[in-house]
Order: structure tokens, then C-alpha cells, then sequence
């Protein structure tokens, strides 16, 4: 999580959820959800005032499993977590789509060859 006032991307302000919305989407408590965030389970970055994680980052009531390991190699690249949450959510030109996309799509190790090769 940063504390930057905002990070620039193409997802409205109606497709991120704030720890409270996070709270009742996950069915976990308050301090679960920032363990998840912690542990980089999840991506969350200061919007608003408000710590919040993309809607697109939890499938089926839990957070993206492909999403973990994907951040940890941006993280050993050296990208903060402004930097990594604007990758995954801009379209990538090698990927023809936004990263986030391609993982949910099933293309996990394209996306972690793409990341790799960002550092």
C-alpha cells in the first residue's frame, strides 16, 4: 500500500473497493484484509483518501490467485506499488491487453515473462 494521493489508470472510481467494501466482498475481518494486502495476496494503493484494491482483483469472493506472484516480481524489479498497480491495469503493448486481464484470461506465465523482463 503507498500513500500516494492517487494513482492515474482507466478503471472508474465505481470499480474499486475500499476495506470496508473489501470486508463484506472477501467475507473476512477488518485486519484479515490488510494481512491479505500485506502479504501480497493483494494490491492496494490510497485513492481518494480511501485504501482501496481494484474490483478486478477478486474473483469469485477471493483475491486473484495468479495476482501473489505476479506482484512479488514486480516488487523484485524494483516497481513500487503505484508503479506495479498502474502496469497491471494499463494495457501492456506485448500483452495487447491490461496485465490483470491476461491473468484472469489464464495466462500467468506470459504475464510473469513480461514483468521479468520489465527490470
Amino acid at each position: 500500500m503507498t500513500d500516494s494521493s492517487s494513482v492515474q489508470t482507466s478503471a472508474s472510481d465505481s470499480d474499486w473497493l475500499a476495506i470496508p467494501e473489501l470486508v463484506e466482498v472477501l467475507g473476512i475481518s477488518h485486519s484479515r484484509v490488510r494481512q491479505l494486502i500485506e502479504d501480497k495476496h493483494l494490491l492496494a494503493v490510497r485513492r481518494d483518501g480511501k485504501v482501496s484494491v481494484p474490483a478486478s482483483f477478486i474473483r469469485n469472493g477471493a483475491p486473484v490467485g495468479e495476482l501473489r506472484g505476479t506482484l512479488i516480481v514486480l516488487a523484485d524489479d524494483g516497481f513500487t506499488d503505484d508503479q506495479a498497480m498502474e502496469w497491471l491495469l494499463e494495457v501492456d503493448d506485448s500483452l495487447g491487453v491490461p496485465p490483470i486481464d491476461a491473468l484472469l484470461a489464464g495466462r500467468k506465465a506470459e504475464v510473469r515473462r513480461v514483468a521479468q523482463a520489465l527490470a
